[in-house]
This record gives C-alpha cells, sequence and structure tokens, in this order.
C-alpha cells in the first residue's frame, strides 16, 4: 500500500504502517522498566515496528524517551498508552493493604489517570506514527484527534465485543492478547467474577476477531519463535507482537533478577497481587500467600511499589513481579537485531514447511 515517513513533530501515513515494515515482528511496549529506547530502536532498524512504553511515566519523560530513540532511528516507532479507569473506593481493598503491611513495606495506594491528558497533547503536538492503547478504548474524538495529527491508533482486545467497539470507534489495528501473554490483561476491564472464565489464547482470539471484524489484527501473547509467528500469520494476523521473546536483550531495561529468572523452567499463572489487575508473571510465593487480592488498580500497584523495590534490592524472587509469557524459557539472551533477524528467517521456513506438506483433494 502506501509509504510511510516520520519526521519530528509531522508523520505523514498512507495505508497502515504494517505494510511497511519489513518483517511482520512488533515490539511489545513493557512498561515499568523493560522498554527503552534501545530495544525499540534495534528492533525497528532491524526491519520490524519498535514501541515505546509510556505507561507510568511523565509526559515530559515520555517525550525525552521519544527523542533519544528518534535520535538511534529513522524508522517509524509507535508509543504506548494506559487508557484511565476510575478510582476504587478504599474499603475495596483497604483489609488486603492492611494484611501486607504487617509484613512488607508500602506505599500511598493512590488513583491517577497516568497523565493521560498531558501525553495525549504531547503526541498530537509531536506525532509518532502509531499510538496504541491499553486497559481500554479511547473515546471517538481521542481517536480523530489522533489521526489528524498522522497517527494510526491500535487498541488492545482480549475478547470479541472489544474487538467490536474498538473497530467501530475508529480503531486502525487491533492487537489480540491472548491468555498467554505476560505482564497485564491489556482488555477494557478487570472483573474479579469472571476470573472462572476461561481467558482466550492467542490462536483461537486472532481466529474469532478476524471472523468478527475487518480492522486488521496484530496477535500478542505466547509468541515466541519463528513458528509462533507463522502460526498467527496464517490465522489471518497481519503481524506478531512479542514481549517476553526481548526481554533478555542487552539493550532491554530488565532487572537482573528477571533476566535470570526467566531462563528457569518456573510455571506462570494470573495474579492481582502486585498491582490489582491481573497480570501474568512467573509463580513465586507472594502470588501464591495472595489469590484473592481484590481488583483495585493502580491503588494497589503504587501500595506495593516500596515492597516490590525491596525485594530487588534483597534479589528475592519470592516478593516482586517478574512478568512473563508462558514461553519464556525460550527467550534468548541476544541482541534485538539479531533475534530479529532470526525470528524472520525462522517464519519463513516454517511457513515454507507448511506449504511443502502434501495436500490430497477429498
Amino acid at each position: 500500500m502506501g509509504t510511510v515517513t516520520e519526521a519530528r513533530g509531522r508523520v505523514q501515513t498512507e495505508g497502515v504502517i504494517l505494510d511497511n515494515v519489513r518483517t511482520p515482528i512488533v515490539l511489545a511496549p513493557m512498561a515499568g522498566g523493560p522498554s527503552t529506547p534501545e530495544l525499540a530502536a534495534a528492533v525497528g532498524n532491524a526491519g520490524g515496528l519498535g514501541f515505546l512504553a509510556a505507561g507510568y511515566l511523565s509526559a515530559t519523560d515520555t517525550a525525552a524517551r521519544i527523542a533519544a530513540l528518534r535520535e538511534l532511528t529513522e524508522t517509524p516507532f509507535g508509543v504506548n498508552l494506559f487508557v484511565p479507569g476510575a478510582p476504587t473506593p478504599p474499603e475495596h481493598f483497604a483489609a488486603y493493604l492492611d494484611r501486607l503491611g504487617r509484613r512488607f513495606p508500602l506505599g500511598e495506594a493512590r488513583f491517577d489517570a497516568d497523565a493521560w491528558d498531558e501525553k495525549l497533547d504531547l503526541l498530537t503536538t509531536e506525532p509518532v506514527a502509531v499510538v496504541s492503547c491499553t486497559f481500554g478504548c479511547p473515546s471517538e474524538a481521542e481517536i480523530e484527534r489522533l489521526h489528524r495529527a498522522g497517527t494510526e491508533v491500535w487498541v488492545t482486545v482480549t475478547s470479541v465485543p472489544e474487538a467490536r467497539v474498538a473497530a467501530e470507534t475508529g480503531a486502525d489495528v487491533l492487537v489480540a492478547q491472548g491468555a498467554e501473554g505476560g505482564g497485564h490483561r491489556g482488555g477494557f476491564a478487570d472483573r474479579p467474577e469472571e476470573d472462572g472464565a476461561d481467558p482466550l489464547t492467542t490462536l483461537a482470539l486472532v481466529q474469532l476477531v478476524r471472523a468478527a471484524v475487518d480492522t486488521p489484527v496484530v496477535a500478542a501473547g505466547g509468541i515466541a519463535t519463528g513458528a509462533g509467528i507463522a502460526a498467527v500469520l496464517a490465522a489471518g494476523a497481519a503481524a506478531a507482537q512479542l514481549g517476553t521473546a526481548f526481554l533478555r536483550c542487552p539493550e532491554a531495561g530488565t532487572s537482573a533478577l528477571h533476566r535470570d529468572a526467566l531462563a528457569i523452567e518456573t510455571p506462570t499463572m494470573l495474579t492481582r497481587a502486585f498491582s490489582g489487575r491481573r497480570a501474568r508473571g512467573l509463580r513465586n510465593q507472594f502470588m501464591l500467600d495472595n489469590p484473592d487480592a481484590p481488583a483495585a488498580y493502580p491503588e494497589i500497584h503504587y501500595a506495593t511499589g516500596p515492597l516490590r523495590a525491596q525485594a530487588r534490592a534483597a534479589d528475592n524472587p519470592d516478593a516482586v513481579n517478574l512478568w512473563a509469557g508462558q514461553a519464556h524459557t525460550l527467550a534468548d539472551a541476544v541482541p534485538a537485531a539479531d533475534l530479529v533477524r532470526t525470528l524472520t528467517e525462522d517464519t519463513k521456513a516454517a511457513l515454507q514447511s507448511a506449504l511443502s506438506r502434501p495436500f490430497e483433494s477429498c
């Protein structure tokens, strides 16, 4: 389709950005440390689409990271934002924090909008190629505002109803996040009463979303190899988004404790214990001790900040969130550009191998 050009303060896009990247690999935006300009640049320069995570950052810090990334690459890239929710009444999480406070240092349980308005102002005056949104869908007016700036809008979805809402609201691309994915579930709501429901896997979700809407889909969750990328491409995805696979790359801001833990065959599980919102990480004692943590994000996230910092300083993997997807042991400690090139070649090989299999007419 068309071409994409990016310059400071101005983006022009014709067609969908994914039609112009050299390889269908998207770097997942990983807030809280792993996302760096160096990692995004390495992925973009190797032919994929790099992303910066703006979650938990101020608009000023976000602008600084965008500027640093522009110094490292001339390729288009994206920035991820957290869509703000609503405050949780303190009585819903007071007992949980009281229990934790008897054993661990805690911070203030506060609500904020993660500088949503300020970041939108930044990204419409200093636009980038793509803005992706997690934890909800922007309004039609907000999407149109980004469109007027020349920016594509991607929305993370975890179900077909969410996909329909995002498509109808004007999203250009849907990031279909399956249950295998590491880190926070990126859907629109986090309802404890739905915990008994079986969350959709990546491959199932891609197929269902592709059948429900015409909007292009990026598959996310548990993808760590060229064979995994080939599988979601065959299911109809326009690209694959990988996060955990890049956590051990030297350009990532992943802590040493986290890097080491990824190489161990530890099962993952979903938990609200650290942040008040369901997220997948390496199973540890803190998760097991707090299976009934309430839904209260970001209040619990801020409250548990000191206990997580203390655990990292003490090199204690049992009291810190080690977000990871189910295929985490496949992550290699190699430069990001090398990983992109390997994944690209392995994807081609997997697709060719599948096509070489004989099919007989019935």
